[in-house]
């Protein structure tokens, strides 16, 4: 891939097996808005704009250093997913039809607090809802960037009770936000050591946190800290097994389960009509 400076930010050359929108838009993050295909969005506490433009990845209002800093690894940019998807596609007949049907899915490197408290507030819910929440949670005590917010702090939410949070409209899950924010800011949960702990000491590690189960430790893991190994199994996924896949357990799926995890949760929840 070649990397270029450009009047708003930076383009990039040779980007292959990224689609945004099945990246950006499949419930993975909950940050990101879309405009005639361009995406805006939050993170790192950094707001830019990314899109494709003439084969080329453009992303707006960064530098050729924060593309390398931040961008690369955030869109994961340096894994082949090809090489992935040859490996994964042997493993089922279906896992080649969903590999062949969203190619372009990336797993995102997200910031692991933001992560783990986005998929606390995932618990029981929809996308749209989820969305909404994040954002009322940024606004209300994020950091201003132009019209959008950074991601709050552990430090900030560990200041904050349950109460505090009602502005967000996060219900029950409120509890759980402050009971993350507490435990992650006195380092009572060490988010980082779990890119290393053994896979189930790491979610043991995130379940010390009230109301983080099973799938949210697995969700925080893949997502946040880019343990590719990790099968979050929620509704949708349990379907999927039983309907698709009724000989294998999510401990089948090989060192990428959470890439052909993201493959199998985008096409079954694009083909509803296979749970008729």
């Amino acid at each position: 891939m070649n990397v270029y400076k450009t009047d708003n930010g930076v383009k990039i050359e040779g980007v292959k097996d990224l689609d945004l929108a099945q990246t950006l838009d499949c419930g993975q993050s909950f940050r990101w808005v879309e405009n005639n295909g361009r995406f805006s969005g939050v993170a790192y506490r950094k707001k830019v704009e990314i899109y494709f433009e003439d084969d080329c990845l453009c992303i707006d209002n960064t530098s050729v250093e924060d593309y390398e800093n931040i961008w690369k690894s955030y869109l994961d940019l340096e894994l082949d997913y090809g090489k992935i998807r040859e490996d994964i596609k042997k493993l089922h007949p279906v896992l080649e039809e969903a590999c062949a049907y969203a190619p372009g899915i990336r797993i995102l490197r997200q910031e692991p607090w933001e992560a783990l408290c986005t998929f606390i507030i995932s618990q029981n819910n929809n996308i749209k809802r989820i969305k909404g929440i994040v954002e009322r949670l940024c606004e209300s005590f994020g950091d201003k960037i132009d019209d959008y917010y950074t991601f709050p702090s552990a430090e900030k939410l560990a200041e904050l009770a349950p109460e505090d949070l009602a502005p967000i409209r996060a219900g029950f899950r409120n509890k759980y936000i402050i009971d993350a924010a507490v435990k992650v800011n006195s380092g009572e949960v060490v988010l980082e050591k779990c890119r290393t702990l053994e896979y189930d000491d790491a979610r043991a590690e995130l379940m010390k946190i009230k109301g983080v189960g099973v799938k949210v430790a697995d969700c925080t893991l893949l997502f946040g800290l880019h343990r590719v190994e990790a099968f979050p199994v929620d509704v949708w996924m349990k379907r999927a097994l039983e309907k698709l896949f009724p000989d294998m357990t999510e401990n089948d799926f090989g060192d990428y389960a959470g890439i052909a995890q993201q493959y199998i949760f985008h096409y079954s929840r694009m083909h509803p009509e296979i749970f008729d």
